[in-house]
């Protein structure tokens, strides 16, 4: 079902600081920049490696405000990993598949996700505590 480990995400408080710390200290990349309303965040991807499968990332979020998603993370918890994504053929299927597993969803359908990708999260209760998120890459141009 998964192909790649599509990226990492790392909540920290400042995008900046923390783009330039891992550019420099892992000549990385960055491959995009969004801000997501939706899911209240500014986001960088950073490119880590090309595979046969696609390619794989660091995410930075930092929230647009404290009572979003990823904001609540930092109060709670601070800096640091805040989930983990995984590549999918087809992210509806692997969200029927999934579930009918008895794996909680925490969307009832796929929703725009970074650079085009089509994503669902996966309830971290259900995966021994990790928010894990499906992603189906956005189709080339």
């Amino acid at each position: 079902m998964f192909m790649r480990i599509d990226h990492i995400a790392i909540a920290c408080h400042d995008l900046e600081a923390k783009i330039k710390l891992f550019c420099e200290t892992f000549e990385l990349t960055v491959v995009a920049r969004e801000i997501n309303e939706e899911q209240g965040v500014k986001e960088a991807m950073l490119k880590i490696a090309d595979g046969e499968s696609g390619s794989s990332y660091i995410q930075l979020l930092e929230p647009l405000s404290p009572d979003s998603p990823v904001g609540k993370f930092l109060a709670k918890r601070g800096e640091g990993l805040h989930h983990v994504a995984f590549g999918v053929p087809d992210v509806a299927e692997a969200m029927d598949k999934i579930s009918a597993k008895g794996v909680r969803l925490l969307d009832e359908r796929p929703r725009h996700g970074s650079m085009g990708s089509e994503i669902a999260f996966l309830h971290p209760k259900d995966l021994g505590g990790t928010l894990t998120e499906l992603v189906q890459a956005a189709a080339p141009r």
